[in-house]
C-alpha cells in the first residue's frame, strides 16, 4: 500500500466530512489575532504556553503537517511569515481559504514531512508540527530535515501520542469491549488493516496509524541535535475513549537547534 497516497486522500475525505481539525478559524479569531489575542494548541485540549513561541514578528514559521485553516492562519495574522506543509491538498486548501477571506499572506506547500527537500537549509525559525506524526510510518528522517530547516537558536515544537494508547483494540472498546492489552509496540497499521476492515471498523477514507516508542519521538529529536527544553502532558475527550479517565494520552515538547 501507498501510505503517504492512503493519507492523502483520506484526509482529504476527513475535510469533506468536517473533521473537528479540518474546521477553519472564524474572521473574528484572525481579527483577535491580529491584536495580539490568540491561542493554539499542540494537542486536543491545552493551549501552547506563549513562552514556548518567542517573538513572532519577523519570524519565518513552518506548519508541519498542520493543514485545515486552524494554526498556520493564527499565525499569520500574528505577524508570522508562515509556511504550511502537508500531505492533503484539501486541507492546505482550508488554509488558503482563510488566507484568501482574511487577506493574510501564507505560503502552501505539498509533500511528505519526512521529506522537506522542497525547503532550504536554515530556512526557519520556528516549526509547529501538532500531533500529525502517527501517521508517518518513520519519524527520525522528521527530526533530522526539521533540524535542516531550522536556524541555529530555532525552536521546534512538536504534539504527539503516548504510545502506551495503541496497546489497545479502540474500535472494539468504542462497541463495548474489555480493556485489555492487545497489540504490541512499535504499533503498526498495516499489520491490522485488513483485519480491521473485514471487521468494518475501517475503509479507505480512514487514515492509516503508527505508534511510535518514545525512543523516536523524543530520543531521535536529541540525537538530530535538538535540545528539549519543556514538556507537557495533556488529555483527550472521555467521549471519544473512556482510556481518557486512566491517564493522559497526549504529549507536547519544546526542543531548540543550538545556537552556533
Amino acid at each position: 500500500m501507498d501510505i503517504l497516497l492512503h493519507n492523502r486522500n483520506a484526509w482529504n475525505a476527513q475535510v469533506a466530512k468536517g473533521n473537528r481539525w479540518t474546521v477553519p478559524v472564524t474572521p473574528e479569531e484572525i481579527a483577535r489575532a491580529r491584536a495580539g489575542d490568540w491561542q493554539v494548541v499542540l494537542t486536543p485540549n491545552t493551549p501552547v504556553p506563549q513562552a514556548w513561541f518567542g517573538p513572532l514578528q519577523d519570524c519565518d514559521l513552518l506548519c508541519l503537517a498542520s493543514g485545515g485553516g486552524q494554526q498556520a492562519p493564527i499565525f499569520a495574522a500574528a505577524g508570522a511569515r508562515v509556511t504550511s506543509f502537508d500531505n492533503s491538498d484539501a486541507q492546505l486548501a482550508m488554509d488558503r481559504l482563510v488566507a484568501d477571506r482574511d487577506g493574510l499572506e501564507l505560503r502552501t506547500v505539498q509533500g511528505d514531512m519526512a521529506d522537506l527537500s522542497e525547503l532550504p537549509d536554515a530556512s526557519f525559525n520556528l516549526i509547529f508540527h501538532p500531533v500529525s506524526n502517527l501517521f508517518a510510518p518513520n519519524i527520525v528522517p522528521v527530526w533530522k530535515e526539521c533540524y535542516r530547516v531550522l536556524r541555529p537558536g530555532g525552536r521546534l515544537l512538536v504534539g504527539f501520542m503516548n504510545p502506551a494508547y495503541f496497546l489497545f483494540d479502540h474500535f472494539s472498546i468504542e462497541k463495548g469491549g474489555p480493556l485489555e492489552v492487545r497489540y504490541p509496540q512499535p504499533y503498526s497499521d498495516i499489520e491490522q488493516f485488513d483485519e480491521l476492515r473485514r471487521r468494518g471498523d475501517v475503509n479507505d477514507n480512514t487514515p492509516m496509524e503508527f505508534g511510535h516508542t518514545l525512543t523516536d519521538q523524543i530520543g531521535a529529536q536529541l540525537a538530530a541535535g535538538f535540545i528539549l527544553t519543556d514538556l507537557f502532558e495533556d488529555d483527550w475527550d472521555s467521549s471519544i475513549t473512556p482510556l481518557n479517565e486512566y491517564m493522559k494520552w497526549f504529549i507536547a515538547t519544546l526542543a531548540r537547534k543550538p545556537p552556533v
